[in-house]
């Protein structure tokens, strides 16, 4: 099987961030995404370049344009909040984002009613409908496909630092899960889900594709639902790590880390540097440290099994990223990764607001509205 991968810019970055409906009163989630879709849509019946229908009708995803910087995409998806609370804030629904929704119950929520998602409900069962989950998915040009398995392969050595600083699922259906990161175990259920296979040629892909096609598993590539995946239709390398992230401030950083060290690698490659890896069972091991301890993971770093808290090796990074970033013009983005070091990571702030309110997740699920509202960490 051939499988394209198409041309893209160098860099170039795109971002998806997948947000939530929610009543203002009660902090529940509200199925009116089909409402927003049809209140945003153009005379011509199209769809909404930059907001998009998900699975479930209490979720909307908005998409950035194909940009050169990350300031620009998140430019481009406060632009589409800013229409969306057009029609929300007239039927007192709010915008909140995390890994998951801190009480919500995932039997009380609706399917979309399109054929794709239809499909997928009935295949999965049980988990399929379990996928009451958010995330910040990040795609990064690539201009040459010989990159991209060598690119995806050393992001792996990163993946728990990525994880961790974005974790923002403590909660599950009303009860603290003891992870700083349900979403990542949760989301790993679905076939084809989770860490994905270290190839080394892009013909491995290319079989394992057609494989998928032929038994059945996958009707597109799209299905094939890794965490770290090339994306040929669009020629980019997309990073779908992080959990939901509540302000727009974290997503920028996100994507400023992603963007940095996709362009790092690349880089490398062109020196005929040898890249960073991790042995499949070590970025197993380090997925499952990340989702369970967040910030105070101890993570594996090379095929040695060295080892080194998450927070001393992001602020390492960040050291080492800074001349790529000033490149990029991502430098203030990039520095929004040390706000989250001092200020606590997402699911770090939900557990102090729960604290500070006798266990009551209806005041987490406020102050996860105050900071879309804002825009940044409070």
């Amino acid at each position: 099987m051939h499988l394209p991968f198409a041309t893209s810019e160098r860099s170039t970055i795109g971002i998806e961030w997948e947000l939530a409906l929610v009543d203002k009163d009660s902090g529940d989630l509200r199925q009116v995404a089909q409402t927003v879709l049809d209140g945003l849509a153009p005379a011509d019946g199209s769809q909404h370049p930059n907001v998009r229908q998900e699975l479930l009708l209490n979720t909307v995803e908005i998409v950035s344009d194909v940009r050169r910087t990350v300031r620009d995409a998140g430019a481009d998806l406060e632009r589409s909040i800013e229409q969306i609370r057009e029609l929300t804030d007239p039927l007192r629904v709010e915008l909140m984002c995390a890994g998951t929704h801190p009480f919500a119950r995932w039997a009380q929520q609706k399917v979309t009613d399109k054929e794709r998602y239809a499909t997928l409900i009935d295949r999965t069962q049980w988990w399929g409908r379990q996928m009451l989950i958010y995330g910040v998915h990040v795609h990064v040009g690539i201009e040459d496909r010989d990159k991209v398995l060598p690119i995806s392969r050393a992001m792996l050595a990163y993946f728990g630092h990525l994880q961790s600083l974005s974790a923002s699922s403590p909660f599950w259906g009303g009860k603290d899960t003891g992870y700083a990161s349900n979403r990542a175990l949760m989301f790993q259920q679905l076939p084809t889900a989770g860490l994905g296979f270290q190839f080394e040629q892009w013909e491995q892909l290319e079989a394992y594709v057609a494989d998928m096609l032929h038994t059945g598993v996958i009707d597109q590539f799209d299905e094939v639902r890794w965490d770290l995946r090339p994306s040929p239709r669009f020629g980019t390398l997309e990073t779908r790590i992080c959990d939901g992230a509540s302000n727009l401030t974290e997503v920028m950083a996100f994507a400023a880390l992603n963007h940095c060290l996709v362009e790092h690698f690349s880089t490398l490659l062109d020196q005929g540097a040898e890249l960073p890896t991790v042995p499949p069972w070590f970025a197993q091991e380090n997925k499952w440290r990340s989702a369970r301890y967040g910030m105070d993971a101890i993570l594996i770093l090379d095929k040695e099994g060295n080892e080194e808290l998450v927070t001393d090796g992001l602020s390492r990074l960040l050291v080492e990223l800074e001349p790529v970033a000033d490149r990029l013009g991502c430098l203030e983005e990039l520095d929004g990764v040390r706000t989250i070091l001092r200020r606590g990571a997402g699911y770090q702030r939900q557990r102090a607001v729960a604290r500070r309110n006798g266990g009551e997740l209806d005041a987490v699920v406020a102050s996860l509205v105050a900071e879309m509202r804002a825009g940044k960490p409070l």
